[in-house]
């Protein structure tokens, strides 16, 4: 392990992190037929739902309670009821996510009498879960606030108890999204399982709600496509459940207290070692050899490996993210021979203290540009706010993470199995070379050849047409008209 240096600044000049109350959104965003609702001031929602829209560039289904002043001061309970029936009763949601924000947190809003308040005066919504999460905006990040959702709704909405042995499913897989994963990435999973004859129950399946498809129903206000809440009661049904990503250990651990299905834990699944790792797993659970096509993706995998070493090897590069997708990016980069020289983590998090780079620590986007610029890095790795980063060292930018507001695609891009390490070695290799200055063209001292010049300026078509036109010959760099 390493020494994980802490922020020592007074205040953040330039944020990586995204606060939790997005990432606790996030998670609602891939059940079906959800609402989440932010507790809290206009804003807040705003804010989470413009940073949507301009990440996924589709609508995204987010309410609000709509402090003000008064309420601020005076308490928001009646918001909370309020904004449940209204949701209840113009929506009708399957599920609705009261997640709190930084300024009801520290108000300290009563959740638990809220939600009470609700049941018992409008008891024909009983149907409709209400999944209620705390998510600070002063502390975590969108990781931690994912994870924080996804436990809440485990233990909200997975009944406790294991399945009859003749209820069981031999062919059910429950996977743990972890907020990293695009709806790209988890459509590839989901392909990847179903490859060996197994049925995978995604939570959250953002594969099925943000993957920019059009639905047939027109626009709804809820989420179209997610876990249904017949499948998340039917989690304890499954053989095993396989988590990827550390942050989601507590979730995992929440799953399997509650169903007794054995779990197999991942921290990514980028990379030869780890996606063979995942794919034995797959064949131990399904009884069945891995098929053609993977081995195929595979030989790949080790091809673009050796091509992608001589431009990775001995390059500095600087890493700054949410932990998972940190320590992803500096596994993928330090078995390819690069050199990370800064890990900039978004929040405190054991996974920080096992990364292979020569500084980590929890900082900002000022932290990435000051020890990128000492130790002259060739390549940054981050979201989009590192654009101008990356200007004013010159050196190559690939974006990663939250937010991707100017890469078009963001949803759909794979990252993860063998055909998803493939694509991110290219994608490392394409923006370290396209980097560096473009060089000369060499001409041999020895070759003659005959180019045209340039037309004067003065010259009339009509005269340029009847001039004769002057042929250079060159020779050993001397040029002689003719």
């Amino acid at each position: 392990m390493i020494d994980v240096v802490q922020r020592a600044k007074a205040l953040v000049v330039n944020p990586l992190k995204v606060s939790q109350p997005v990432g606790a959104a996030l998670a609602f965003l891939g059940l079906e037929r959800a609402m989440p609702l932010e507790h809290g001031a206009r804003g807040c929602a705003a804010f989470s739902k413009l940073f949507f829209m301009r990440h996924f560039r589709e609508p995204i289904a987010l309410q609000t309670t709509a402090m003000d002043v008064t309420t601020v001061v005076m308490g928001a309970d009646e918001n909370i009821v309020q904004a449940l029936h209204t949701i209840c009763t113009q929506h009708h949601p399957e599920v609705v996510g009261l997640i709190t924000t930084g300024l009801t947190e520290t108000q300290g809003a009563d959740i638990a009498h809220s939600l009470k308040a609700f049941r018992s005066r409008y008891p024909e919504w009983a149907q409709v879960a209400v999944v209620p999460v705390s998510a600070s905006d002063t502390l975590g990040c969108l990781e931690t606030g994912y994870a924080r959702a996804l436990r809440a709704i485990i233990e909200e909405l997975v009944p406790v108890g294991a399945a009859a042995a003749n209820a069981k499913l031999s062919n059910q897989v429950n996977l743990l999204a972890p907020s990293m994963l695009t709806p790209g990435d988890i459509e590839a999973l989901k392909s990847w399982v179903e490859a060996f004859g197994l049925t995978p129950i995604v939570v959250p399946d953002l594969a099925d709600s943000l993957d920019g498809h059009l639905i047939h129903e027109g626009f709804s206000a809820l989420t179209y496509g997610g876990a249904t809440r017949e499948q998340l009661a039917n989690l304890n049904r499954a053989a095993a459940t396989l988590v990827i990503g550390r942050s989601l250990d507590g979730a995992a651990d929440a799953l399997r207290a509650r169903t007794g299905v054995p779990d197999y834990r991942f921290p990514h699944l980028t990379g030869l070692q780890s996606c063979d790792d995942f794919t034995l797993t797959l064949a131990r659970l399904s009884g069945k050899a891995v098929p053609p096509a993977i081995e195929r993706q595979r030989a790949q995998v080790l091809d673009a490996m050796v091509d992608s070493q001589f431009a990775l090897g001995a390059a500095r590069v600087a890493v700054a993210a949410d932990p998972d997708l940190l320590a992803m990016l500096c596994d993928t980069l330090v078995g390819q021979g690069a050199e990370v020289i800064a890990a900039i983590g978004a929040a405190a998090s054991p996974v920080l203290e096992r990364l292979a780079a020569r500084t980590v620590m929890v900082g900002d986007l000022e932290d990435l540009e000051r020890q990128a610029r000492a130790r002259q890095a060739h390549l940054i790795v981050t979201n989009s706010h590192g654009v101008d980063i990356a200007a004013r060292l010159g050196c190559g930018l690939l974006r990663a993470g939250y937010p991707l507001s100017d890469l078009a695609g963001a949803q759909a891009r794979q990252w993860i199995g063998y055909r998803g390490t493939r694509q991110l070695l290219f994608d490392l290799v394409n923006a370290l070379t396209l980097s560096r200055p473009a060089k000369r063209p060499y001409r041999s001292k020895l070759r003659q050849f005959a180019e045209t010049p340039p037309r004067p300026a003065e010259a009339t078509p009509q005269t340029a047409e009847a001039a004769p036109r002057p042929t250079l010959h060159y020779f050993a760099e001397e040029r002689v008209e003719r």
